[in-house]
């Protein structure tokens, strides 16, 4: 078993972005983002446990052990203070590295995130977890987004290849149906959510079919937040110009409670 997960890299810049895929995605969906933000940061763009090159390595068994997973390779990369991105369970993995380790994260983006309310589209993402080939994994990314979104072709293509890996379709099977136990997900108290002083920007599709986008009502009222209308759960693939301007905007702010959180915005 490797000790670390794995990661691509990117990018040159005075600041250090890392990206975590949402659950059965790997580190390629953040292509586009990474190529509008890769002469301003460094990029970092990882396979979480339990995918691709990530497969077999320290951290398989949820979002807790994938947090410290990530954390102890950030440490074995001397890196210090970095951004986080994270999608679905990468964003329930980025908030979990943010509170297990506040003074290592500069500022947290999170994209639809994962663990914010117990409801989940739990036969969706078992059935997601079990496509194989390219029809079925576009169909699953169809019903994941928005009603006019196509997921993109290098998208599919690069879902399609990991699950290609001896082992990775039932993986990706056995993390589905601990993650929905009881057609639920775990939720991370918002108690904890209150802690985290680092400048948070939430981003939820409008018409999310995978996590109800009313789970943003219970954010703190110090995070910040977009309403990407017309926007699925596959923020990354739908609308990768603006997830980048997201990003780019929430790297330049600094911790501060005083700001309302944002109105709602157009993809």
């Amino acid at each position: 078993m490797l000790p670390f997960p794995y990661a691509v890299e990117g990018g040159a810049g005075p600041k250090t972005i890392i990206f975590l895929h949402g659950f059965g995605a790997c580190c390629e969906i953040w292509r586009d983002v990474m190529a509008s933000l890769a002469a301003e940061a460094r990029l970092l763009a990882y396979d979480l446990p339990g995918h691709g090159q990530s497969l077999e390595c320290e951290g398989i068994g949820g979002a807790k052990p994938a947090a410290r997973a990530i954390l102890a390779d950030l440490a074995a990369r001397r890196l210090g203070k970095v951004h986080l991105v994270g999608h679905s369970m990468g964003g329930a993995i980025a908030t979990l590295m943010a509170l297990a380790d506040p003074s290592r994260v500069a500022s947290l983006t999170l994209l639809a995130p994962g663990g914010f309310g117990p409801e989940i589209n739990a036969g969706l993402l078992r059935r997601y977890a079990a496509a194989t080939g390219g029809k079925d994994i576009r169909a699953c990314l169809a019903a994941m987004s928005g009603p006019r979104s196509v997921p993109p072709d290098h998208v599919v293509d690069a879902i399609c290849r990991m699950r290609k890996r001896p082992g990775q379709l039932q993986t990706l099977i056995d993390m589905a149906a601990a993650m929905t136990k009881d057609d639920r997900q775990g939720v991370i108290p918002g108690a904890q959510l209150d802690t985290l002083d680092m400048p948070v920007m939430v981003a939820w599709g409008a018409e999310d079919p995978l996590l109800p986008v009313v789970q943003a009502e219970a954010l703190p009222p110090h995070f910040h937040l977009h309403h990407v209308l017309d926007a699925g759960h596959m923020l990354v693939e739908e609308a990768p110009a603006l997830v980048a301007e997201i990003v780019r905007r929430n790297t330049r702010r600094r911790a501060s409670r005083l700001h309302p959180p944002l109105g709602a915005a157009a993809s």
